[in-house]
């Protein structure tokens, strides 16, 4: 009499999504790609959904196919609760024990390392960096800070306080970095509130709009060279490095609009368009900017690379786009692991650091 196979327990992981910040919209387009690509014969998904005031939802996967939140449909309130030494998520009278948590959360609340403080708290695994790699991977003064102490390049940058606004000017931004220049919230992604200011006239509602998305703002060095990214995988111990890809954007740059609302904003060469040494360079220097900024787990990491294929830092995303259009999975697909594969390696090195 043949034995019946034994069932594999799956484990239960929650993918979060929504949130309060301006990349709202996007976390619920990433997590759409997120949530397909787990494996739900190893993995039980759970989905919460916080809405735009930071409320906790039971998550419905009619909310990723509508693109939106909608709470007025008799879902439960979700409170994470710690229970028997486990973590729970409570949903009225009903607790579901979480194994791992994966944030799909862009900008605030999300990927600034607030959610991963909360797990720590609560002992339960997420994916992606630390609460110290998110918070400082988050804030652009504080990275680009950590980024030239470490003798890395990245292009010249001054940074302002909301205090300090009218002190701002034109001439002083000019003659420091020189025009075009951008400005561009310190704590924010998907290019929200960027801009790049080439004339006078263009300087005062820029500053505006990158104020009306944070306390604190950069104002950088325009470096004219190509978008090149790289997908970093692993601990701190181990990392891989995806092959470069290369954004071609058909707008003036890589904008918010070029991204999500033009459909023929920006195409993708991967591998990028560089050298096989600079290219090479461009994949050291990664796991290198991983290392200074104290991240693991995941990133993507963004570089100019000019004619003379002289690198320059971007910046680092800690929770990078899991769009239709974005190149962290991209990249990695390109490098020989499936979206399958790689949330099983995400959701294995979130399990194997557990707090």
């Amino acid at each position: 009499m043949k034995k019946r196979a034994r069932r594999t327990k799956k484990i239960t992981i929650a993918v979060l999504y929504g949130g309060k910040s301006s990349e709202h919209d996007i976390s619920l387009m990433s997590a759409k790609n997120v949530v397909a690509a787990i494996d739900e014969k190893k993995y039980r998904v759970v989905l919460v959904a916080i809405d735009r005031d930071g409320h906790w939802w039971e998550g419905r996967r009619r909310d990723l196919q509508r693109g939106a939140i909608d709470v007025h449909d008799g879902r439960a309130h979700v409170v994470v609760d710690y229970e028997k030494s486990v973590c729970v998520l409570r949903k009225g009278d009903r607790t579901t024990k979480i194994s791992a948590v994966f944030p799909v959360l862009h900008g605030r609340n999300g990927e600034d390392g607030s959610l991963q403080g909360l797990c720590q708290m609560y002992g339960v695994p997420c994916v992606g960096p630390s609460v110290l790699g998110s918070a400082v991977g988050m804030d652009k003064d504080v990275a680009k800070r950590l980024l030239r102490d470490a003798d890395l390049p990245i292009a010249d940058f001054l940074v302002f306080t909301r205090a300090e606004k009218k002190t701002i000017t034109y001439g002083r931004v000019a003659r420091a970095l020189g025009v075009p220049f951008f400005v561009k919230p310190a704590n924010a992604g998907s290019s929200v509130g960027v801009h790049k200011v080439a004339k006078q006239g263009e300087f005062a509602a820029a500053l505006a709009d990158a104020f009306r998305h944070d306390e604190k703002i950069l104002v950088e060095q325009y470096i004219d060279g190509k978008e090149v990214e790289c997908a970093v995988l692993g601990s701190s111990s181990a990392l891989t490095v995806s092959v470069p890809g290369e954004i071609v954007p058909t707008h003036d740059f890589y904008s918010y609009d070029a991204k999500y609302n033009d459909d023929h904003g920006a195409t993708m060469a991967i591998p990028a368009r560089i050298p096989v040494s600079t290219a090479r360079a461009v994949q050291t220097m990664a796991a290198k900017v991983m290392e200074t900024l104290c991240c693991d787990g995941m990133a993507r990491v963004d570089f100019f690379v000019t004619i003379k294929n002289e690198i320059y830092v971007n910046e680092i995303n800690t929770i990078p786009g899991f769009t239709a259009i974005s190149m962290y999975p991209k990249l990695w697909e390109a490098s020989g692991l499936s979206q399958k594969r790689l949330m099983i390696k995400l959701l294995t090195l979130a399990c194997a650091q557990k707090p």
